[in-house]
């Protein structure tokens, strides 16, 4: 089971573990999206661009870093809505074979009008070895609130 929004705080910043990215991660989501933009999936291409050799798909990183959130369990069976995601920026490539990971940092809290659900504001950045951000925004989520019976004491 999760973190309730009652176990965040303000300012807590979260590291998620890491992970590479192979040639395999960027063909798949090739074949899923069908984005098979060049860039991406041809050496031969690549190499005459801007960064010499293909990168992965900037919602690849995305969606990988979402997924690296998700190791830390703590959005298990608790996390109700993704709410939106703004500001997200592409910073820097991320290269075959680069590893990653995401720090989260919950920059404000809110309850919702029903007092029913947690908001959790989130900053989220994409890392790679170097500790160079390659990509970084905000993730808003919904979250369960503790039962009543814990919140008001009990337990």
């Amino acid at each position: 089971m999760g973190w309730y929004y009652e176990d965040f705080q303000e300012g807590q910043q979260l590291t998620t573990p890491r992970r590479t990215v192979t040639e395999s991660d960027v063909m798949q989501f090739a074949q899923l999206t069908g984005d098979f933009n060049p860039l991406h999936t041809d050496f031969e291409y690549a190499k005459e661009g801007r960064f010499h050799r293909p990168i992965a798909h900037g919602l690849l990183g995305l969606s990988l870093v979402l997924g690296l959130a998700s190791r830390l369990n703590i959005f298990d069976e608790t996390a109700v809505a993704l709410l939106g995601i703004e500001q997200w920026n592409f910073l820097a490539p991320i290269y075959f074979g680069d590893t990653v990971h995401g720090v989260i940092t919950i920059k404000k809290m809110r309850t919702t009008r029903d007092g029913l659900y947690g908001i959790l504001y989130r900053h989220v950045q994409l890392l790679n070895q170097n500790a160079t951000v390659v990509q970084e925004g905000d993730i808003n989520i919904m979250m369960q609130r503790k039962p009543d019976s814990e919140r008001m004491g009990g337990k």
